[in-house]
């Protein structure tokens, strides 16, 4: 496989390389039924899908008068949600034979997510996903959360990359958001299929409308000039 000169790949981790929104909505889901008593549905989750895991309780916290802290509630959600991922996450395949293409091509590449460190660790360790991304770049280590562009610009400057040799795999509409506000391009797998239509992902340099069912990774490679 060939590779286009100076492109750098930068990927959204859950929903998009891994499949983690069951593990964090029963973590989620546990965590609400604790602290308020409220039924949380999967309907509910869709709503916070892209967004930060410290910004989703940020909002918890007001909308249901939480009086515990928005770090130890994080705590919390990390310590449910990473007992949930060590007991599995699946990996997307087509995006696993795209990281170990993109791997052997020596295209730089690094995971930028909303989850803490502790989970995108445990993550990629769990599925061997670590064997070829090691640079990573959570939302607790910028200023801003997505649709901010600050995780994916911090993810660049790690790979020493222009912004706009950049290409960021993204599942949700803040992240795709984000990735344009960084100045780079975009490959949009939308998790939930009826945001498809959000302008953040149709302005998209690729759209795989179905999501991951009809993600491939030689189209993406091919859309991109990647190989």
């Amino acid at each position: 496989m060939s590779t286009s000169s100076g492109t750098s790949v930068i990927f959204d981790l859950d929903g998009t390389l891994v499949d983690s929104e069951p593990n964090y909505y029963e973590a989620s889901r546990d965590l609400l039924a604790q602290y308020t008593g409220r039924a949380f549905t999967w309907a509910d989750n869709e709503q916070y899908v892209g967004i930060s895991s410290h910004e989703t309780l940020a909002l918890w916290k007001k909308e249901y008068g939480i009086e515990v802290p928005v770090t130890e509630l994080l705590a919390d959600l990390d310590r449910r949600y990473l007992a949930l991922a060590r007991a599995g996450t699946h990996v997307y395949p087509e995006m696993r034979k795209l990281v170990e293409q993109l791997h052997d091509a020596g295209v730089p590449m690094a995971v930028a997510s909303g989850s803490s460190r502790a989970a995108i660790e445990a993550i990629l360790s769990g599925t061997g996903l670590d064997a070829q991304l090691t640079t990573l770049v959570s939302a607790e280590e910028v200023p801003r959360g997505k649709p901010a562009p600050d995780v994916f610009l911090a993810a660049a400057e790690l790979l020493g990359a222009s912004p706009a040799d950049c290409v960021v795999f993204e599942d949700a509409a803040p992240g795709a958001a984000a990735a344009h506000a960084a100045g780079m391009r975009c490959v949009a797998i939308p998790y939930v299929a009826a945001h498809a239509d959000d302008p953040a992902f149709t302005e998209s340099e690729l759209l795989f409308r179905g999501g991951h069912q009809e993600f491939t990774a030689r189209a993406a490679l091919e859309t991109l000039a990647l190989g």
